[in-house]
Order: structure tokens, then sequence, then C-alpha cells
């Protein structure tokens, strides 16, 4: 009997000490993370007004012109704005593809920034291209590169 109560307190203890590294462990991760979000900037509402009379006065994003489509005009340009722009096939894009059977229901994604635009594919069937390659990632789009949605294609402007 003396045996058995031992090796519960022995199991007991080593609960209790799994318990406390796990314990300091959480609250390290903790302090840490924190640590770190107090030392990236935070926009406040005083500078609010000074970032938004910063995008009023910063240049037009660029436009797309259309080379070809099924849907669309050829060169039709649409003009960005400083607001993300989606395009593909379903009815809640920005720009809706109705009329291209190789575009997805949300195909790919113009994300106007503060260094340029940028284009990113939103797990589309067929793929978006820039210049006859196909996105893996986000890309900067450079005045004069083609963009391919299903069989879309438009010439980015700056």
């Amino acid at each position: 009997m003396a045996l058995a109560s031992t090796s519960v307190d022995g199991a007991l203890l080593a609960l209790k000490i799994a318990f406390i590294v796990l314990l300091y462990v959480f609250i390290w991760r903790v302090i840490r993370v924190a640590s770190r979000e107090m030392r990236t900037p935070q926009d406040s509402f005083v500078t609010a007004p000074l970032a938004e009379r910063h995008e009023k006065r910063a240049p037009r994003p660029g436009s797309l012109v259309v080379v070809s489509s099924p849907n669309l005009e050829e060169n039709e340009r649409l003009e960005l704005t400083h607001e993300p722009l989606t395009v593909g096939r379903g009815p809640l894009n920005d720009l809706q593809l109705l009329e291209d059977d190789f575009a997805s229901g949300r195909h790919a994604l113009f994300d106007p920034r503060r260094d340029g635009v940028w284009i990113e594919d939103l797990g589309s069937t067929n793929g978006t291209f820039v210049n006859g390659v196909r996105l893996t990632s986000p890309r900067h789009l450079a005045s004069g590169d083609i963009v391919r949605i299903g069989e879309t294609d438009f010439r980015y402007e700056r």
C-alpha cells in the first residue's frame, strides 16, 4: 500500500511541475507578443486626419485597359481607385466577367497600396497570369504588364 501511494505522489508532483512549466511558457508568450505589438507604430485618432489628407493627395493608382475579352469592349479603360477591386464571374465582384467561362467566381484582386498596385490570385481554378507567368503570390504591377484572368487580358497603365 505504501508503494502505491508513493508512485501516486510522484505522478502528482510530476503533473504539478509540468503545469507550472506550461503556465510560465504561456505567460512568456503573452509578454513576447504584447511587447512586439508595442514596438509597431499604431494609428491613433490624432494622426488619422493627416493620413486621410495624405491619401487624398496621392496620385491615382492607374488603370486597366482591356486588350481582349469575351465580356468587355476592347480598349475599354477601367480607372482604379484607392479601393481594392475584385474580378470574377460571381455577382459580388467589383468587376464581373459574366461571359468568361474560364474565370472563377472570385478570381483575382487588384490591391492599390502606397507602393503601387498589387495583384493577387484568389484561389482561382485556372490561375491568374502576369506577362504569361502564373501567380503563386501577390505581385507588384508595372506599367505595361499584361494580366490574364480567364480569357480576359488587361494591360496595366500607370
